[in-house]
C-alpha cells in the first residue's frame, strides 16, 4: 500500500492560508465530497471480521490505504479504510489550499487575450482547422488525434486557465447529453451543487438516450475517444499542471458532484470519467513510485562511496529530487483518495448495473497496475461482495478482473486469503444462469488451479468435471481445459524418460486416465461430448491413435495391469469419437447451433488427419476385428471407422492386401453375428466401400455379390424344407431362417438386391404364416421388412426411368398384394407382428398416395393407392386399441417387467411412433380428416404422452382446411358427449368430472384457433352450426316439456363463443332461435341452464352497436373511426330479419339459405297479457323476452320511458298463469340487466384508466382519439359516461410513467440510488469479508 501522506511544509501552509480560492472551490475537493465521506451519509458495506482483519494487517509490509487529508474538520471515513493503529496519522495537506492558486478571473502568468488568439482555443472553441467547434464536438468527430486536441487545450489553459476549465466543464456536461451550458458567470459565482442543479433543470428528460448509451458505431467510437481523452489529458499534465492545485481540484469536485446526481446520464458519464481519471492517476503514481525507487538507489549508491569520491552536490540534488517526488506522490494520493471515497465507494453500489460494472472493471485495472497500493483486502472486498450481484454483467466484470490477477503468479500468491474466503462463491458461479459468467468462472478456477493445487478440494473439482458433458459448448470446452490441467498437466520425474508413442509412453497412461474418467462419470452415451470438450486443449493426446491401437492389440508388460473388457469398450468408443471429430471437424449433435465454417488451415488439418486415419487403420482394422470378432459393441464401433477413410490410399499406398483382409473379416462377422446393429454396420461398411468413383469398387463389389449369393442360396434351401406342408417347423430350422432373413434385410436396407428376386420367397413365407398361424413372429417381422425394402428399391428404379416397360405393372401388383397382406396381418393376435404390419402399411400408403405424382412424376399415376373405408376403419381401430391405453395395461411390450422404467419408456416411444405414423396419414390427406376425431378427443386424457403429436396434427389440418378441421373438432366433442351419456345416463350431473373434462377439452380446442378471428370466421361459424344441430337433434326421452337429450352440449359449445365476431354472434343466435320454441325461451330450471348460458355467450358483445354511446357526446370524437363505420343509433334494437339482411355475403352460407324462414319463436302472439303491465312501445329491449318476437318497425322501442311517465293501465283482478310467469321473468331480467350494466361500468373505468396511461405514453395515438375508443367498445348509456367522467380528472391524473434511462429518480424512493435487495443476494449484505 502507498505510504501515509506526510504533513505539509509550514511555509506552503502559510502561503495557502493567505490565498482566497473561488467560491465554487472553497474548501477544495474535501469540502465538496465531505458529505459522502461521512459514515452516516451512505449505507456502509458489511463489516469485516475483526480477527481476519488483524491477521491480514499483521501480514502486510506496506500500509493498506490512502489516508485522506486531515483539515480543520476531521473527516470520518470508511472503517475498512482507516489506519487501525493510528500510527500513520500525520497532518496532510489539503487539495484546495495550495501554493500558487489564484482567484477566478486572474490570469496565469503571461496570460492575455491577445496571446490567446494565436492558440488552438478561442473562447472555448477549437480553431485548428475546425471553426466554432466545442471540445465535445471535436472528440465526438474523432478526426483529430487525441494527443493534438489535448496539447491545444493545455496551451489554452496556460494562457487562460479559467476559460479552458470552463470549456472542460462544459465538455463533461455535453458528454452527458445535457443541452445546457455553464456560463462564465455561473462558474464564478455558483457552487458546484448549484451548477449541477441548474444543469439538471435544463436536461432533456424526454429522451432516454445519451452519448454513452446511444447505439451505433459513431457513439461506440465516442466512448473510446472519451476515455482516451481523459487518459491523455492526465498523461500530458502529469509533470506540472496536475500539481497546480487548481485544475484537478475543479475536475474532481465536478465529477464527484455529478456522480451523485439524480439524473442517470450525469451519474453514468461522470462515474466513467472519474474511474478513467483514477486509472490515469494510478499510472502517474506508479511512475512516481518507480522514479522514487530509482532516486533512492542512486542516493544510497552515492552515499556509500568513500568520502574522497562522494559528490555532495549530487547528494543534495538527489535528496531534493526525492523530496519533490514524495510531495508529488502525496498530491496524487490525495486525488486518488478523493475519487475513491467520493465516487467509487458510492457508485459500486449504484442501482444501474452499467455503473456498477464500470467501477468493478476499473478497480481490477488498479490492482493489476499498482498492486503494491491496491492489491490488498481493503480493495479486494469490493470485488468479492459484488460477485453476488444479481446482474450477470457485473458478475462477469468481477471474474474478468480477478482473472487478470490470478494469471500473474506473483500476484496470485497475495490472493490466498481472498481465495479462501470467496472460493465457494466462485465454484458456485460455474452453474450461473448466464452462460458467459459460467464460462469465465470456470476459466478463473483453472487459473486458481495453476497457481496452487491445494486450494481446490476434490468436491470443488468434481463440480466442474461434469460440465464437460454440457450442451453449451463454451462451458464444456472451458470445463475440458480445467479437466486437462487437473489430470494431464502434472508429470512426475519417473515419467520424463518414457517413450513418445506406444503402450509404455506417457500418452498411454494419459489415455488410460481418460478412460477411467469416462467410466466413472457414468455417462457412456456421451463419449462424443467428452472428446469435443477436450479437443481444443488435448487434441494431440486424442489423436494418438497409434497408442490406442497398441493398448488394444499388444499384450501388457510384466507388472502392468491389463485393461478390463469394460475399459477396452470405453477406449474403442473414445477412439471412434476422436476419429469422427478429426475427420468431420464439427461438434456433436446437440452442441452448437450451426455447421462450423472451416478455414483453409482447418481443411488442411482435416485432410492430414484423414490420411493418417486411413494409413493407420487400413492395416490395424482387420487385426482388431479378428481379435474382437465376437464382441458386439467393439465390432460395431470398429465397422464405423471405414466411413472416414480416404479410399484412394488403398491404391496409392499399395494396401490392397489389407483391403482383402478387411473383406474376409467382415464376411466372418456376418457369419457369426445375428445382432441387427452389427449386421447394419457391416452393410454400411460395404455401402461406403462400394463407391464407383474409386478403383477398389470392382474388388469390393465382387466380395459383396459373393456374400449375397451365399445368403440367398441358403435362404432358398432353408425355405424349401421349412415350408413343406404337413410338417411342423423345427426350432433349428426356424433359427436358421430367421438369422438369414436378418442378414438379407440388413443388406437390402443399403443395397439394391432386386436381381436376386426375393419378393416371391418372402411373399410365400408371409402367406404361409398367415394361413397356418404358427409362424414365429420374428420371421414374419423380418420378412415384412425385407419385402418393404424390395418395394422401395423397385420404386426407386421406376422413378429414375431406368426400368423396363413391364416393371411398373409388376411393381403395382406387388405393392397392392403386399398392402393387402399387411392389412390382414393387422387383425392377427401377435402384437409385435401387428405393430410391424401397421407401421409398414402406413409408410406405403403415404409413399404411394397422390403425393407420388409431385415434382413432375405424373407417369407414376398408376401407382397411386388410396385406402378404402374398411382399411381406414381398421387402421383407426388399431390406434385406439394399441396406442390409447394406460401404462399399466401395456403387458405386451414390456415382457412382464412392469417395474422396469426403461422398458416403460421404450414402450411409450413405440406407441408414439405408431400414433405419429397414423397422424401423418391425416395430415397428408391419405385418410379422411374426420377419422382424426377419435384421435383429437384423447388430447386431454393422454396429454403427457401424446399431447405434442395431437396438437401438431390439429395445427397441420387447420392449415389444410379450417372448416373441415373445425367440424372434426366438434365431432370429437360430440363423440365424447355420447360416450358420457351412455355411461352416466341422460340425467347426469353437469359438475361431474366427465362433463368438466369435455368442457376443458373444448376450451383447449378454442385456444388453438388463435387470436385472428377473421381467419377462422367461417370455421368457427360452421362449428357452432354443427353443435347447435347436435344439441337439438335427439328429443327428450321424458317427452315434451323436457330439454332435448343433448341440450347440455350447448354448455360445451359456449367455449367457442368468444371466437365469434360480433356479426356472427347475431347470426348464430338467430340460427339457434330456429330450433327453440317459445316455451324453451321461458324455462328457468337447472336443466335449461346450458341453453341460457349459451344464449348469453352469444349475446355478450353481440349488441355492442346498440350499447354504444352517441359519438356526439364527446367533443373529441374519432374522425378516423367515423370514416370506417357508422355508429348505430343509441338504444335501438334491430329486428332479427334486419340483422340477417344486413349480413354480408361473407357470412355463413347455411344462414343465407334460410334467411326469410319463420320459426315458432318468431310468431307474434296476440294473446300475451304481460304487456298490460307495460306498454310494448315503452319497454327497453333488454327488459323483457317479448323483444324477441316479431314486431313492426314502428313499434320498436326507441327510448326507455321512466315508470312515472307510463300510462296508467287497469290491471285485472286476477292474472292468468302466463301473465304471472312473464311478469316475474321481466322483473328478474331487469335486475340482471342492472347488474350487468354495473359490471360493464366498473370494467370500463379500469379500461379507461389503462387507455389513458397508454395514450400518454405512446406517440402514435392522438389525444382526440382517446375517449371514442373506450366509448364505442365499453359504454352502454349516455348517463353512465357522464357519471364516470365526473369522478375523474384525466388532465391532472398522476400517471406513473415508465422508467427512462435518462429520467431523474425520486429522492424519496431511492436516496442513494441503491437498493441492496435488488442488486445483491441477501447473503452478501449480512456477511463480512474476512
Amino acid at each position: 500500500m502507498l505510504a501515509v501522506i506526510s504533513g505539509r511544509l509550514g511555509r506552503r501552509r502559510e502561503e495557502m492560508r493567505n490565498q482566497q480560492p473561488p467560491k465554487h472551490l472553497s474548501g477544495g475537493v474535501a469540502e465538496e465530497i465531505r458529505p459522502y465521506l461521512d459514515s452516516g451519509a451512505v449505507e456502509a458495506p458489511p463489516p469485516a471480521d475483526p480477527e481476519n482483519v488483524k491477521e491480514m494487517i499483521a501480514a502486510q509490509d506496506l500500509h493498506t490505504e490512502f489516508q485522506f487529508p486531515q483539515e480543520a474538520e476531521s473527516l470520518s471515513s470508511d472503517t475498512d479504510l482507516e489506519d487501525p493503529d493510528g500510527k500513520n496519522a500525520k497532518t496532510g495537506k489539503g487539495m484546495a489550499a495550495r501554493k500558487g492558486k489564484k482567484a477566478l478571473g486572474d490570469k496565469a502568468k503571461g496570460g492575455g487575450a491577445g496571446r490567446g488568439a494565436d492558440l488552438g482555443w478561442v473562447n472555448g472553441h477549437h480553431q485548428n482547422g475546425m471553426e466554432n467547434m466545442t471540445l465535445f464536438e471535436v472528440v465526438k468527430m474523432g478526426k483529430s488525434a487525441t494527443q493534438s486536441v489535448v496539447d491545444d487545450w493545455i496551451e489554452a489553459y496556460k494562457h487562460d486557465r479559467d476559460m479552458a476549465l470552463l470549456d472542460l466543464i462544459n465538455f463533461f456536461i455535453q458528454c452527458s447529453g445535457c443541452r445546457g451550458a455553464v456560463s462564465g458567470e455561473m462558474f464564478r459565482q455558483m457552487q458546484n451543487s448549484e451548477i449541477i442543479r441548474k444543469m439538471t433543470e435544463e436536461f432533456d428528460e424526454d429522451s432516454g438516450d445519451y452519448p454513452l448509451t446511444v447505439s451505433g458505431p459513431q457513439w461506440k467510437k465516442f466512448r473510446i475517444s472519451f476515455c482516451d481523452f481523459i487518459a491523455v489529458l492526465v498523461r500530458q499534465c502529469q509533470y506540472s499542471i496536475i500539481y497546480d492545485e487548481y485544475m484537478m481540484d475543479t475536475i474532481i469536485s465536478l465529477l464527484t458532484g455529478l456522480s451523485d446526481s439524480q439524473v442517470r446520464a450525469f451519474r453514468h458519464t461522470s462515474t466513467l470519467a472519474a474511474m478513467k481519471l483514477m486509472t490515469a492517476l494510478v499510472n502517474v503514481a506508479l511512475n512516481l513510485s518507480i522514479n522514487m525507487d530509482n532516486t533512492q538507489r542512486q542516493y544510497e549508491a552515492e552515499r556509500n562511496k568513500v568520502i574522497a569520491k562522494r559528490a555532495n552536490d549530487r547528494l543534495e540534488l538527489l535528496l531534493q529530487k526525492r523530496k519533490e517526488l514524495q510531495e508529488n506522490q502525496d498530491e496524487i494520493e490525495n486525488m486518488m483518495n478523493a475519487i475513491f471515497k467520493g465516487v467509487f465507494v458510492h457508485r459500486y453500489r449504484d442501482a444501474i448495473a452499467e455503473i456498477r460494472a464500470i467501477c468493478i472493471e476499473e478497480i481490477g485495472v488498479w490492482m493489476k497496475l499498482y498492486s503494491d497500493a491496491f492489491l490488498n483486502d481493503s480493495y479486494l472486498k469490493y470485488v468479492g461482495w459484488t460477485m453476488h450481484d444479481k446482474q450477470g454483467e457485473v458478475r462477469l466484470k468481477c471474474l474478468t478482473a480477478l482473472q487478470s490477477l490470478y494469471y500473474t503468479r506473483e500476484l496470485s500468491v497475495r490472493l490466498e486469503l481472498f481465495t479462501s474466503r470467496f472460493k465457494d462463491r466462485i465454484v458456485s458461479m460455474t452453474l450461473d444462469k448466464e452462460y458467459d459468467v459460467a464460462v469465465q468462472a470456470i476459466k478463473l478456477l483453472t487459473l486458481v488451479l495453476q497457481s496452487s493445487d491445494e486450494v481446490l478440494t476434490a468436491e470443488d473439482c468434481e463440480s466442474v468435471y461434469h460440465l464437460v458433458y454440457s450442451a453449451h459448448r463454451p462451458i464444456a470446452v472451458s470445463a475440458g481445459e480445467f479437466l486437462f490441467k487437473k489430470l494431464f498437466s502434472h508429470r512426475g520425474p519417473e515419467e520424463e524418460g518414457l517413450p513418445r508413442r506406444g503402450r509404455q509412453s506417457l500418452n498411454g497412461s494419459l489415455i488410460k486416465t481418460t478412460v477411467f474418467f469416462f467410466l466413472e462419470s457414468e455417462l457412456h452415451e456421451h463419449g462424443a461430448y467428452l472428446v469435443d470438450s477436450l479437443w481444443e486443449c488435448g487434441s494431440e493426446l486424442l489423436k494418438d491413435w497409434e497408442t490406442m491401437i497398441s493398448l488394444l492389440l499388444d499384450e501388457p508388460m510384466s507388472g502392468e495391469e491389463a485393461l478390463t473388457d469394460r475399459q477396452e469398450t470405453a477406449l474403442v468408443e473414445i477412439m471412434l469419437c476422436a476419429i469422427r471429430q478429426a475427420c468431420e471437424c464439427q461438434p456433436p449433435i446437440g452442441r452448437g447451433t450451426g455447421k462450423k465454417v472451416l478455414t483453409a488451415k482447418d481443411k488442411k488439418t482435416q485432410l492430414d488427419d484423414r490420411t493418417r486415419v486411413t494409413e493407420m487403420f487400413a492395416v490395424a482394422l482387420p487385426l482388431l476385428l479378428a481379435k474382437y470378432c465376437v464382441d458386439i459393441d467393439k465390432v460395431t464401433n470398429f465397422l464405423l471407422i471405414p466411413k472416414y477413410f480416404d479410399l484412394d490410399i488403398y491404391t496409392t499406398g499399395r494396401l490392397e492386401k489389407h483391403l482383402d483382409a478387411l473383406m474376409r473379416q467382415i464376411w466372418e462377422v456376418v457369419d457369426k453375428h445375428t445382432d441387427t446393429e452389427v449386421l447394419e454396420a457391416c452393410s454400411t461398411t460395404y455401402h461406403h466401400l462400394c463407391n464407383e468413383e474409386f478403383s477398389i469398387f470392382n474388388r469390393v463389389d465382387i466380395a459383396r455379390s459373393q456374400l449375397i449369393d451365399e445368403l440367398v442360396d441358403k435362404l432358398n434351401r432353408l425355405l424349401e424344407d421349412f415350408l413343406q406342408e404337413g410338417e411342423e417347423p423345427d426350432e433349428d430350422d426356424a433359427y436358421q431362417v430367421l438369422s438369414t432373413l436378418k442378414k438379407i434385410s440388413a443388406f437390402h436396407n443399403a443395397h439394391d438386391l432386386l436381381k436376386w428376386d426375393l419378393f416371391t420367397s418372402n411373399y410365400r413365407l408371409l402367406n404361409t404364416g398367415l394361413q397356418n398361424g404358427d409362424m414365429p413372429e420374428q420371421i414374419v417381422i423380418h420378412a415384412m421388412q425385407c419385402t418393404h425394402y424390395i418395394i422401395l428399391w423397385h420404386l426407386a428404379k421406376v422413378s429414375d426411368g431406368t426400368s423396363l416397360k413391364g416393371d411398373m405393372v409388376t411393381l403395382r401388383k406387388q405393392m397392392r398384394a403386399f398392402c393387402l397382406m399387411c392389412q390382414r396381418y393387422i387383425n392377427t393376435i401377435n402384437t409385435a407382428v401387428k405393430e410391424q404390419a401397421f407401421t409398414i402399411l402406413c409408410d406405403l400408403l403415404l409413399i404411394f398416395s397422390h403425393q407420388i405424382m409431385s415434382s413432375g412424376r405424373e407417369q407414376l399415376e398408376s401407382l397411386v393407392y388410396m385406402p378404402d373405408s374398411s382399411l381406414q376403419a381398421e387402421l383407426l381401430n388399431f390406434i385406439l386399441d394399441q396406442v390409447f391405453i394406460d401404462q399399466d395395461d401395456d403387458n405386451n411390450s414390456t415382457d412382464g417387467q412392469q417395474d422396469d422404467e426403461a422398458n416403460k419408456i421404450e414402450a411409450l416411444h413405440k406407441r408414439r411412433n405408431l400414433l405419429a405414423a397414423y397422424c401423418k396419414l391425416i395430415v397428408y390427406n391419405v385418410v379422411e380428416m374426420d377419422t382424426g376425431a377419435d384421435v383429437f378427443k384423447q388430447y386431454m386424457r393422454y396429454y403427457n404422452d401424446y399431447g405434442d403429436i395431437i396438437k401438431e396434427t390439429m395445427s397441420k389440418t387447420r392449415q389444410i382446411d379450417k372448416t373441415q378441421c373445425a367440424q372434426t373438432l366438434v365431432l370429437s366433442l360430440q363423440r365424447l358427449f355420447n360416450e358420457m351419456l351412455s355411461e352416466l345416463g341422460f340425467n347426469f350431473d353437469r359438475s361431474s368430472s366427465a362433463f368438466c373434462g369435455i368442457k376443458e377439452l373444448a376450451r383447449r380446442f378454442s385456444l388453438t384457433f388463435g387470436l385472428d378471428q377473421m381467419k377462422t370466421r367461417e370455421a368457427i361459424a360452421m362449428l357452432h352450426k354443427n353443435g347447435i344441430e347436435f344439441a337439438f337433434k335427439e328429443p327428450s326421452p321424458q317427452g315434451e316439456g323436457s330439454p332435448p337429450l343433448n341440450l347440455a352440449f350447448l354448455d360445451i359449445l359456449s367455449e367457442f363463443s368468444s371466437k365469434l365476431i360480433r356479426q356472427d354472434k347475431r347470426t348464430v343466435h338467430t340460427y339457434l332461435e330456429r330450433f327453440m320454441t317459445f316455451q324453451m325461451a321461458l324455462q328457468r330450471e337447472d336443466c335449461w341452464l346450458p341453453l341460457i348460458s349459451y344464449r348469453n355467450s352469444l349475446q355478450a358483445g353481440g349488441d355492442d352497436d346498440t350499447m354504444s354511446v352517441i359519438s356526439g357526446i364527446s367533443s373529441r370524437g374519432s374522425s378516423v373511426r367515423s370514416k370506417k363505420s357508422k355508429p348505430a343509433t343509441a338504444s335501438k334494437r334491430k329486428l332479427p330479419e334486419a340483422e340477417e339482411n344486413s349480413c354480408s355475403s361473407s357470412d355463413s352460407v347455411w344462414m343465407n339459405r334460410e334467411q326469410n324462414a319463420q320459426t315458432p319463436v318468431m310468431i307474434h302472439s296476440p294473446h300475451l297479457t304481460s304487456t298490460v303491465l307495460r306498454d310494448p312501445k315503452k319497454m327497453r329491449p333488454e327488459d323483457s323476452y317479448t323483444a324477441t318476437f316479431t314486431m313492426p318497425a314502428e313499434q320498436q322501442p326507441h327510448q326507455p320511458v321512466p315508470p312515472q311517465q307510463q300510462p296508467n293501465h287497469q290491471h285485472p283482478a286476477a292474472m292468468d298463469y302466463n301473465t304471472q310467469v312473464t311478469w316475474m321473468l321481466t322483473q328478474r331480467q331487469q335486475a340482471e340487466a342492472r347488474q350487468q350494466q354495473e359490471r360493464v361500468s366498473m370494467h370500463y373505468a379500469k379500461m379507461r384508466n389503462h387507455m389513458q396511461q397508454a395514450i400518454r405514453r405512446g406517440s402514435g395515438l392522438m389525444e382526440d382519439d382517446e375517449e371514442p375508443i373506450v366509448e364505442d367498445v365499453m359504454m352502454s348509456s349516455d348517463d353512465r359516461l357522464e357519471d364516470i367522467n365526473e369522478g375523474m380528472d384525466f388532465d391532472t391524473m398522476d400517471i406513473d410513467l415508465p422508467a427512462s434511462k435518462n429520467r431523474r429518480e425520486r429522492t424519496e424512493l431511492k436516496p442513494d440510488y441503491f437498493d441492496p435487495s435488488s442488486i445483491m443476494d441477501d447473503s452478501v449484505l449480512n456477511v463480512s469479508m474476512f
